[in-house]
């Protein structure tokens, strides 16, 4: 007779060994205790050690052997972005997953190369996938991400899900929002454009108007009629500020600009 599958996993899941030492860091006692409960659970986490703020953390992390840390974002004291980055300084790293109801610092945590950010409430299969990318990023097979390579959280019907940055076309400003749109669909973040503006400027996004940032790679045509600029992106028709117009235009020059000594 098979064994069957712990709580909290799905019934035709793999078996997987009991083999992850795990620090759950959460200021809330109500949380925190409901984050050991869902790890408890799982067939690959072997023991979960609580950490009721990030001052706690810290110890539990320079005494014992850790394979991974579920923590908050927003905690008293020492944050969990605090907290994130201390440990980005350390020759070893054990992968971090955020666990928070605050999706508005999924920009900052991944720019930290965490492995997951799950938002509360927390789901078990959610909790489940988080636990597989700590599980491939310890085998080597999830690397750390790269700027190339970055996501960013977006909630929908209330599934938190990663849109890698790469297909992103353009960006909108919605108020303290942005909307994000893709080649077939549109996010709502509650980051604001200005901050993905900065964070972004290194993978070739480019403000072209105090409402708008662009992927400069997905720019397919440039017109000026009338003193008005705008640049066409996914089909879509961009107006360029007058501010900008000039950058711009040196950057997409730039860019076309044929390889010197080609024949």
């Amino acid at each position: 007779m098979s064994t069957p599958p712990r709580a909290g996993m799905p019934s035709d899941a793999e078996p997987l060994p009991s083999t992850l030492r795990v620090l759950a860091v959460d200021d809330e006692a109500p949380a925190l205790d409901e984050l050991v409960w869902m790890l408890e659970r799982h067939p690959a986490v072997r023991q979960v050690i609580p950490a009721a703020s990030g001052e706690a953390a810290l110890r539990v992390i320079h005494e014992e052997q850790l394979d991974a840390i579920f923590m908050d974002v927003q905690m008293p004291g020492l944050s969990g972005l605090d907290l994130a980055r201390v440990l980005s300084r350390f020759t070893t790293q054990p992968p971090v997953v955020f666990v928070t109801a605050h999706e508005r610092h999924a920009v900052d945590a991944f720019e930290l190369n965490v492995v997951d950010y799950v938002l509360k409430p927390v789901r078990d299969e959610r909790l489940s996938e988080a636990v597989r990318r700590v599980l491939h990023r310890l085998e080597g097979a999830d690397p750390a991400p790269t700027a190339s390579d970055e996501s960013i959280v977006v909630e929908l019907g209330g599934v938190s899900r990663l849109v890698p940055r790469a297909d992103v076309l353009f960006v909108e400003a919605q108020g303290d929002y942005a909307r994000l749109h893709t080649a077939t669909e549109s996010h709502l973040v509650r980051v604001p454009l200005t901050t993905l503006a900065d964070s972004w400027a290194g993978a070739g996004f480019v403000r072209i108007h105090r409402s708008s940032l662009v992927a400069l790679g997905h720019i397919t045509e440039w017109r000026t009629e009338g003193g008005r600029t705008t640049v066409v992106v996914g089909g879509h028709e961009l107006v360029v500020s007058r501010r900008h117009t000039r950058e711009l235009r040196d950057l997409l020059v730039r860019r076309a600009q044929p390889l010197r000594g080609a024949p």
